[in-house]
């Protein structure tokens, strides 16, 4: 007996697959790609990169908007979406702040918590409603502003604080 054609999304279950491994993929390099020996705990590219001055957050923000579109185009709802984006938020504002940013990549796996969020939301597709083009292109857009504030704000901190040690 032929399967009932998906309701909400045009991706067939079935295609999920190759599209979660490589987005699980991703997340491991991005949040634990090296295990510290005797710990649970990993050391992944995005905390890394985020130590680069002003780009490496933008750069990390960039990889994370990948996992985040790839679930827009696998249909997840805008409930899953929006908490996806909150995620990446907080990792990237958090992590501009030099230093304690730094420390708080570490600890903050929004990738990880966004793979969690995406694949429960898989678990049953038909229990959620798509998101349509005009607020997925409102998060892209979202996206695109956090990350001109993520180059913005290292820049300001940086000169209000060559300001106070030079007096100028």
């Amino acid at each position: 007996m032929p399967q009932p054609p998906h309701q909400y999304s045009a991706i067939e279950p079935d295609a999920y697959a190759p599209s979660l491994k490589r987005l699980r993929q991703l997340t491991k390099l991005l949040d634990n790609a090296i295990t510290i020996p005797g710990t649970k705990a990993g050391i992944g590219l995005d905390p890394l990169i985020g130590l680069l001055p002003i780009g490496g957050d933008v750069l990390g923000v960039i990889l994370s908007c990948y996992i985040i579109l790839e679930a827009a185009r696998l249909g997840v709802s805008r409930a899953t979406l929006g908490k996806m984006v909150l995620n990446m938020i907080i990792d990237g504002l958090v992590g501009a702040v030099p230093v304690l940013g730094d420390f708080f990549d570490f600890a903050w796996t929004a990738n990880t918590y966004n793979i969690q969020l995406l694949e429960e939301s898989l678990k049953f597709p038909t229990q959620n409603k798509k998101a349509d083009r005009w607020f997925i292109l409102g998060v892209f857009a979202g996206l695109l502003l956090l990350a001109i504030v993520l180059i913005a704000l290292p820049v300001i901190l940086i000169s209000m604080l060559w300001k106070a040690l030079t007096g100028s």
